[in-house]
């Protein structure tokens, strides 16, 4: 009895502590939020690897929005909750982790992580479990599956094989006198390989004659024979589909073989991060890539900046992108979609969520978003700009967004070619 009562006294003590410490979390949240359960969003995302430099900056975004909802109350009134694992970059681990996130963790909602190469491999595991899926930078990743509760932030647009690489020939056939012939080069990997055959087709369209066609494998390290064997074909203009370690070094073998053509660029992933541009540097000078966002006077939307102003805060000698232009903005934006389908649907039903994205506008800081066939943003929202006039690893040449300078579309267009490639 006395064992008992001693018991009770404890547990009454420890009743009281609980109580105190929900009282302090209370006080962080409104008190609708803070008693119920939170809603739990698993992805796997790059930490390390290849892409982590990249998958970092979208973390940190996707974080920024979750700060940022708690703080308004939660979603549904309830706070939101991230459950995340590392895929190192490597696919092999994808299945995995959606298997883990869905069947053992029994989260709400699943996303992915960054890049085609880590989407694909999640879609037979999301699929088999009938989960909304929205997806962040994946190219033409649904386009095999055609699954109707896929939708992906990728500002590729519609028709996304095509969309990727538009603008670059855009450009190119904009030129007098018109180029005629054509190199393609890109890695042996899912994006890479799908904007190539998008390359393909604009050069049947826009009358290319493709001289040099090859792939190279992702762990290729010495890009020097490829670029000569570029150079051997006397291409005017080369496009290269890459991820970040070999965009890398294809710039540099470009730069010590002193490639000759007219147009040179197209497809880098990589050449978009600030340690890579910091990297780089000069040698990135007369090179027009594809591009998402930075802060040109033409593209500064509502809100944007006072998203920049929080990234870069927590940014900060944190060893992620400082600047968070390319992944940072987007990856909210990932987010705000996602939280407005299911607080429209007022649920957290899988099927009534994927209606509302099927159905409605979304108003986002990257402007408003709907989607068409495929779960694909219904209209492209990719950019082509051009590096120029570089000097350095300083940081403050891309802050102020004169550098790269937007050529297309000409609705964001805030400067002029310099044309041929050699000559910057």
């Amino acid at each position: 009895m006395q064992l008992g009562g001693k018991m009770h006294r404890r547990s009454l003590l420890a009743g009281a502590s609980a109580a105190a410490a929900m009282a302090v979390t209370a006080a962080n949240y409104p008190r609708r939020a803070a008693a119920a359960e939170p809603i739990r969003i698993g992805f796997g995302m790059a930490l390390t690897g290849g892409l982590a430099a990249n998958g970092k900056m979208a973390l940190l975004g996707m974080e920024i929005w979750r700060d940022d909802i708690n703080q308004k109350g939660g979603l549904l009134g309830r706070p939101v909750e991230f459950v995340h694992y590392d895929d190192q970059s490597n696919p092999s681990t994808v299945p995995g982790i959606y298997t883990k996130l869905i069947d053992v963790d029994k989260v709400d909602f699943v996303v992915s992580g960054y890049a085609t190469n880590m989407i694909a491999p999640a879609m037979p595991i999301v699929i088999a479990h009938n989960r909304v899926f929205l997806s962040l930078f994946g190219l033409a990743v649904n386009h095999q599956f055609r699954y109707p509760n896929y939708f992906t932030i990728t500002p590729s647009g519609p028709n996304p094989v095509l969309d990727q690489s538009r603008g670059f020939f855009e450009i190119a056939a904009g030129q007098q006198p018109k180029p005629q012939t054509l190199a393609i080069v890109s890695a042996d990997a899912e994006f890479p390989r799908t904007t190539a055959v998008g390359v393909r087709q604009h050069a049947k369209n826009f009358g290319f004659n493709i001289v040099y066609d090859r792939t190279y494998p992702p762990a290729t390290v010495d890009y020097t024979p490829i670029v000569r064997a570029v150079q051997a074909t006397n291409p005017d203009i080369v496009f290269v589909a890459s991820y970040p370690p070999d965009s890398v070094g294809m710039v540099r073998a470009a730069n010590e073989v002193g490639l000759k053509t007219k147009l040179f660029g197209g497809g880098m992933v990589g050449l978009q991060t600030t340690s890579i541009k910091q990297q780089l540097g000069a040698l990135m000078n007369g090179i027009v890539n594809y591009d998402i966002w930075f802060p040109a006077p033409t593209m500064r939307f509502p809100g944007v900046m006072e998203f920049l102003a929080k990234y870069q805060t927590r940014a900060a000698g944190a060893g992620i992108d400082p600047l968070g232009y390319y992944l940072g903005p987007w990856a909210y934006a990932y987010m705000q979609v996602l939280a407005q389908a299911i607080a429209g649907a007022a649920s957290l039903d899988q099927d009534k969520v994927a209606d509302w994205l099927r159905q409605h506008t979304f108003d986002t800081l990257m402007g408003d978003l709907k989607f068409g066939e495929n779960g694909e943003l219904a209209a492209s929202r990719l950019i082509f700009v051009q590096y120029q006039h570089l000097q350095g690893d300083g940081l403050d040449q891309f802050k102020s967004g004169k550098e790269p300078v937007v050529l297309w579309p000409t609705k964001y267009k805030d400067g002029d070619i310099i044309y041929p490639y050699d000559r910057a």
